[in-house]
């Protein structure tokens, strides 16, 4: 038998609701439907702390990731990362369109507003070839990340593209290229969409600021002198 105290309110309901049973304030007159059940229990030592252990819990629909680290922004670090991971994949469940990661839909997109741009004649083909080049910066992030050459890596992009290659993008782990949608590397579509929206939105609200206005005093002027009675020499 083991037996906690001091538990919080929080770790009861998050058990009562993985193992069954229910919350209750004595020990007197227990029956079965009240008792939540389990395959194993373990406490086992992690580092300083000392954790309880539920495995094969009848109504679970949910585990526990316990993230380690020397430094507290590292843990933080991958706590983001993590959870941004978590959110992409709920996200992918969700919607059942999704598109190559790692890079691959940008440079489809840029690929195709390039050549595009070239059928346009007049102002309007510098600023789709404008929007194209930005794409490319999702790509060459990937690679200076990861300690690539962004300039070979993009230019192999660039030709596999023209090639008819729609699903090529930055492969972490061999430094080079591959068809990411093969290779599993997939983002939702809403993701995507919402990202060039969200850009494309900003970007508009940029340009549209014709003048700005800023006060001299805040953005650090000269100082007026000192005049004479407040230690000018006479």
């Amino acid at each position: 038998m083991f037996c906690a105290g001091r538990v919080p309110e929080e770790d009861l309901r998050r058990t009562m609701k993985a193992c069954g049973g229910s919350i209750q304030t004595t020990v007197q007159n227990l029956t079965p439907n009240v008792l939540g059940t389990c395959e194993t229990f373990d406490e086992i030592q992690i580092g300083s702390e000392r954790f309880n252990i539920f495995k094969g819990c009848t109504e679970a629909k949910t585990c526990t990731i316990i993230l380690r680290g020397g430094a507290e922004q590292f843990m933080e670090e991958t706590e983001r990362s993590l959870h941004d991971a978590i959110m992409i994949v709920r996200r992918a469940i969700k919607n059942d369109s999704v598109v190559a990661g790692g890079g691959a839909i940008e440079m489809e997109v840029s690929y195709f507003l390039r050549e595009h741009s070239h059928t346009i004649a007049g102002k309007e083909q510098l600023l789709i070839a404008a929007y194209a080049k930005a794409l490319e910066v999702i790509p060459r992030q990937l690679c200076d990340n990861a300690g690539f050459d962004a300039t070979n890596i993009l230019n192999k992009l660039r030709q596999k593209h023209a090639a008819g290659g729609t699903w090529f993008g930055v492969n972490i782990l061999k430094e080079d290229i591959c068809d990411n949608l093969e290779d599993c590397v997939w983002e939702p579509s809403v993701v995507k969409i919402n990202a060039l929206t969200a850009a494309s939105e900003a970007t508009c609200l940029i340009l549209s600021v014709d003048e700005t206005i800023k006060n001299p005093r805040s953005g650090g002027g000269d100082q007026p002198g000192m005049g004479r009675g407040r230690g000018r020499p006479m």
